[in-house]
């Protein structure tokens, strides 16, 4: 009987195998949004459509092995050799074929890895936008160096122009990702890991910290703007004259452990310290000297995060009422 139903219960696996993949085409990184994950999209179909194919095989080839030599009367025992050796053209034929799918696969890979480390080959021409992306449990802090201004929690960049995201992290190592723009790239403390991304249409893209960092990493995203080329410029105009300066007592403050909202300010954090080689130092030092209880990996579960709120929050939240520029129009 259960021979019987093999052939129907490869259908269904089949069937429910294109059933995941539609749904897949639902997600975000299979709506691209830019070279990067273009790139990444096309990698990824070309491996799901390799493996689809190599099922088809293995499942008709099974199928044809189930049928074919199925027992059944009248058959009798005139194919039973219980003397039977390996043959060695199937033992190389069946060891080959797994080299070949390796090679098939890694070739593409490796193109691929080696075209994301270089910026956009459409817009080649175009000097591209530096902006340091910092993580600090649970913010993103975005540094423009070349324009003086810092965001925290969003960053906005100029549609069709390359941009170079250096990418660190103040204490717990985070992962940087913005699903319909590029892969993920990793931060980590006293490094820096550099991404080239662009954005090929204007929008608001959901960006995320991938990487699981404690109690907040849930909240721990920031929104990637991609803005007409004009809009952009006028609004890193209007921030560099209107924002008010980050001062060194409010980026203490960002460095202890929570959420904020949206912040935009007239000068970087660059000028006080530089997390890419910093290693967390300048963390832990900042947690201590405002009270901050901490383990001895820098986060735990004997935080106390109650006794922080009023610095953490309101504080913060004050210095954000005082700038009036904390949203990214």
């Amino acid at each position: 009987m259960f021979k019987k139903v093999k052939p129907l219960l490869m259908l269904i696996t089949g069937l429910s195998f294109i059933m995941i993949l539609t749904g897949c085409s639902e997600m975000a990184i299979f709506d691209p949004k830019g070279p990067n994950a273009r790139t990444l999209r096309d990698l990824i179909m070309f491996s799901i459509y390799f493996m689809v194919g190599i099922m088809v095989v293995v499942y008709v080839l099974f199928t044809f092995v189930v049928v074919k030599y199925r027992d059944r009367k009248g058959r009798g025992d005139k194919d039973y050799d219980p003397d039977m050796h390996g043959s060695t053209k199937l033992e190389i034929i069946w060891t080959v074929i797994p080299i070949i799918i390796v090679i098939l696969l890694s070739v593409p890979t490796v193109n691929a890895l080696y075209e994301l480390r270089e910026p956009p080959k459409d817009t080649a021409h175009k000097e591209p936008i530096v902006i340091h992306a910092t993580s600090a449990d649970w913010k993103w802090i975005f540094s423009y160096p070349g324009e003086n201004i810092e965001t925290i929690n969003y960053v906005n960049v100029p549609e069709d122009h390359p941009v170079l995201f250096k990418i660190t992290s103040a204490d717990s190592m985070s992962s940087f990702w913005v699903p319909q723009i590029g892969g993920q790239v990793y931060g980590m403390p006293g490094m820096v890991n550099e991404l080239y991304l662009q954005a090929d249409e204007p929008g608001i893209y959901e960006g995320r910290n991938s990487n699981f960092t404690g109690a907040d990493m849930a909240d721990h995203k920031f929104d990637f703007v991609a803005l007409e080329e004009d809009e952009y410029q006028a609004w890193v105009e209007d921030t560099q004259e209107n924002s008010e300066k980050l001062t060194e007592e409010t980026y203490e403050k960002l460095m202890l452990p929570g959420t904020v909202d949206k912040m935009t300010f007239s000068s970087t954090h660059l000028d006080i310290v530089d997390h890419g080689i910093d290693s967390g130092v300048y963390a832990l030092k900042i947690r201590e000297k405002y009270g901050y209880e901490q383990d001895k990996h820098g986060h735990g579960d004997d935080i106390n995060v109650d006794e922080l709120e009023p610095v953490k929050e309101v504080e913060i939240e004050d210095t954000q009422e005082e700038s009036g520029h904390h949203h990214h129009h």
